[in-house]
């Protein structure tokens, strides 16, 4: 491992951030020498003590235009009620139980059941000196696992391209400026489609244990949404930096397999700005913020993944590497399938140690990843 390789990493993982929303990024990476920095209405928050003051003590709006709360609902069949992303109080917490139950130790055990079968057979093309899409394999993984914890008989890859739709065109038609009818018409027919896909009288899975409210149809498709997307952008876009970092010595060590999962996730963070509003008067890293105000969270730049190269054996603390997950209860009660489920993921690849041969982005998708990336064994 060298200075050097990571940098290509980096240049790599760079083209999502660039492809995907160029201006945005490219303003956050400009600000970043501040912990806050306030531009107008709107707040970037970089710091980490900053980012999880406005996770656990600001008041937030959840349902506000242009938040992950209203693209969630966006994304949902119309009438399906409250979402995860759009909840307080009572109903908040309660949904949290159920995920974190089904979610937790066990729960993920059971899950892994599930999705080792079809991870040695999509990387088995190695051993016969063939490539492996890790993008397909992803989108396969995602969406067997969205299938096991809903109990639903949906085809795993038509289950996984709906989700990915209805994130898509959500967020389009949640981008700021003008409305945009036809956005929101392909939103509508994105979330249509998934709720047909998903059905009716969904019923918990083998990995949903005490998630008896992943029966809900607002609740599984927001499953379905949130689980499918972030896997597709952090799986391979983790794997692709491993490649690149000539990280694979550490992927095939038992011992340092799951530290070294996490360190990928931190500095890939899938879900890299978490858009909020304030709902409330409060305060943010010392700067004032008044009810209304727009804050863009940025949960990569919290988690140093812009200052501190991955690695297993130094890892940033469990408090710093878990902010790309959110904090407090606001945190993703997914953290430990997807730590889990990347380590899985590196085990099955590292004897290959592959090679990325071909990467494009994905331009169209709800969060920064590739659309195409190609890996074959190392000669």
């Amino acid at each position: 491992m060298s200075h050097t390789s990571h940098a290509r990493a980096r240049r790599r993982d760079r083209r999502v951030y660039l492809g995907s929303h160029p201006v945005l990024f490219g303003l956050l990476a400009a600000t970043r020498g501040r912990p806050v920095r306030r531009l107008g209405g709107t707040l970037l928050v970089h710091g980490a003590e900053a980012y999880r003051e406005a996770l656990t003590r600001l008041p937030l709006d959840r349902t506000a235009a242009g938040t992950t709360g209203a693209a969630a609902r966006a994304a949902l069949p119309d009438g399906a009620g409250g979402v995860l992303f759009d909840q307080e109080g009572g109903a908040h917490r309660a949904e949290r139980r159920g995920l974190a139950a089904g979610l937790g130790a066990a729960g993920v055990e059971e899950l892994r059941a599930v999705w080792r079968p079809l991870l040695v057979r999509g990387v088995a093309p190695l051993a016969q000196g063939g490539e492996v899409d890790l993008v397909e394999l992803a989108r396969e993984l995602s969406g067997a696992v969205v299938c096991a914890l809903l109990g639903s008989h949906a085809d795993p890859r038509a289950l996984a391209e709906a989700a990915a739709e209805a994130a898509a065109a959500s967020v389009r038609s949640h981008l700021p400026g003008p409305r945009r009818p036809r956005a929101e018409a392909a939103a509508a027919r994105a979330a249509d489609r998934l709720r047909l896909l998903l059905g009716p009288g969904t019923v918990p899975g083998p990995g949903a244990g005490a998630g008896a409210g992943f029966a809900e149809e607002g609740l599984a498709a927001m499953l379905a949404v949130a689980a499918v997307n972030t896997t597709v952008a952090a799986l391979p876009r983790a794997v692709a930096w491993c490649a690149d970092a000539g990280l694979w010595d550490q992927a095939a060590d038992e011992a340092l397999r799951p530290a070294l999962a996490a360190e990928l996730l931190r500095v890939t963070a899938a879900s890299p700005l978490l858009p909020r509003v304030a709902a409330a008067d409060g305060a943010v890293g010392g700067c004032p913020v008044r009810g209304g105000d727009r804050l863009l969270l940025v949960a990569r730049h919290a988690a140093g993944a812009h200052r501190r190269d991955p690695d297993a054996r130094r890892p940033a603390g469990p408090g710093t590497a878990r902010l790309v997950f959110g904090a407090g209860p606001h945190a993703c009660p997914g953290a430990r399938l997807a730590e889990v489920q990347l380590a899985d993921v590196l085990a099955a690849l590292a004897p290959a140690r592959p090679v990325v041969t071909r990467a494009r982005v994905d331009r169209r998708a709800a969060l920064p990843g590739w659309r195409t990336l190609l890996v074959e064994a190392r000669a």
